[in-house]
Order: C-alpha cells, then sequence, then structure tokens
C-alpha cells in the first residue's frame, strides 16, 4: 500500500492542500500547474469573471481536449489494428503461395 503524502498547490494564488500516494506526487504538482495556466488564460482573456466560472470553463475545456485525444487515439489505434490485418492477410497469402510451390 502507498504512503500518502499531503502536498500543496497554488491555483489562481491560492493555496490548496491535496493528499495522494507519494509516487503520484509529481503528477500532481504537474497537473495543478497546468490548471494554474490553463485558468490564468481565461482570466487574462476577461470574458468570463468570477473563479467558480473561470474553474468551470476551465474544466470544461480540459475535458474537451481529453475527449478528443480520446477520439483521435482510438482512430489511430483503428488504423493501426487494420494495416496489422491487411499485413498479416498479405504474409498468410505469401506463405500460402510459397507452399502450393513448393509441393
Amino acid at each position: 500500500m502507498s504512503n500518502l503524502s499531503t502536498v500543496v498547490v497554488t491555483i489562481m494564488e491560492k493555496e490548496y492542500q491535496v493528499s495522494c500516494p507519494e509516487e503520484e506526487v509529481e503528477a500532481l504538482t504537474k497537473s495543478a500547474r497546468y490548471l494554474d495556466q490553463k485558468m490564468s488564460e481565461i482570466r487574462t482573456s476577461g470574458k468570463v469573471v468570477g473563479l467558480d466560472r473561470i474553474a468551470v470553463m476551465a474544466a470544461l475545456n480540459i475535458a474537451n481536449a481529453f475527449l478528443n485525444g480520446q477520439d483521435t487515439l482510438s482512430e489511430t489505434q483503428g488504423a493501426v489494428n487494420d494495416r496489422i490485418t491487411h499485413l498479416s492477410d498479405k504474409i498468410g497469402n505469401a506463405l500460402a503461395q510459397h507452399k502450393q510451390l513448393n509441393l
């Protein structure tokens, strides 16, 4: 079982204490910096006012990027699987022809 660490992260100039397994401290810190950056970009744009609204907009933007990345990954994985199937069929056909020629 992992030991928990308490990590202090700063988001929009506010500090938050978060507990996480020791092996995830670096990922948590990186995630907090990323969130802070995205929220700061939204605040700087001046189009959204209020910390709650900025947080929701950042969450929506991050979720959208994540889901689009998942879609892209699925499409890429599907293309790779199709290519592997095609190559496997070609190899099977070549082996069958080779076997017929050697009979």
